[in-house]
């Protein structure tokens, strides 16, 4: 099934241009083809093409499919790595996983400050429609630490800090919202987890493997998803 992503389309019944160019250039599409548009929002909207422009393709609605969210929020705060390419393929992958929201964090040991959002925002557009899933999941950019589980004051952090801590699977409770906090390839500090216990976080394992720190946060988005299957 080939999906197009256009958040504004109900509205201006347009492509952007990214869009426009793949659907007619690309795929070659024409006037009067149908085409299935994503909203992002939650909706699919079935549309016939009337003018095929790459730089705007203009459509008429057919139809429209609406979804309801599925029943669990699962939120993974994880601070970016050194080699941009490891954020971005854990990126890629969890959304395809499934995951509502990713927030970047800025940490003690964080060897990456910065990120090019934009870059992001179009893995995430491209992960929504190659998964095919009617919401687009949030992508939040670089926050503090302390800003974040002062804000958020409960869900799990893990770490490697100590190696007498419970499995996330055996602490979740399926069918509940989660926040998973994944530290930087040196790890959260000690005074950060500390920091995060004192706002409600539960410190977790996930599993008797060092991880890698996109390895940790694929690691933690499948056991989630795992146990609400």
């Amino acid at each position: 099934m080939e999906l197009f992503f256009e958040p504004d389309i109900e509205k201006t019944l347009t492509l952007n241009e990214q869009e426009s160019r793949h659907c007619i250039s690309v795929l070659r599409h024409k006037e009067n083809d149908e085409i299935t548009v994503a909203d992002g929002n939650g909706s699919y909207f079935k549309c016939v093409i009337t003018s095929a422009r790459p730089k705007k393709c203009e459509v008429d609605i057919v139809s429209k499919e609406t979804f309801d969210r599925r029943n669990i929020y699962i939120h993974l705060a994880m601070a970016p790595t050194k080699n941009i390419d490891r954020t971005e393929w854990f990126v890629e992958k969890a959304m395809e996983i499934g995951v509502e929201k990713i927030t970047l964090l800025k940490c003690e040991h964080s060897e990456r400050k910065r990120v090019r959002i934009d870059r992001l925002e179009k893995i995430v557009v491209a992960a929504t429609k190659q998964s095919l899933k009617p919401y687009k999941p949030e992508l939040i950019d670089m926050v503090d630490f302390k800003d974040f589980v002062e804000k958020e004051r409960a869900g799990f952090i893990a770490h490697c800090n100590s190696l007498q801590l419970d499995h996330l699977k055996n602490i979740y409770t399926p069918g509940t919202d989660a926040t998973l906090l994944i530290g930087p390839e040196g790890d959260f500090s000690p005074a950060e987890v500390e920091l995060a216990l004192k706002n409600g976080f539960k410190e977790v394992s996930l599993g008797n493997s060092r991880l890698r720190t996109e390895t940790a946060g694929i690691v933690g988005c499948t056991i989630l998803n795992m146990l609400n299957d």
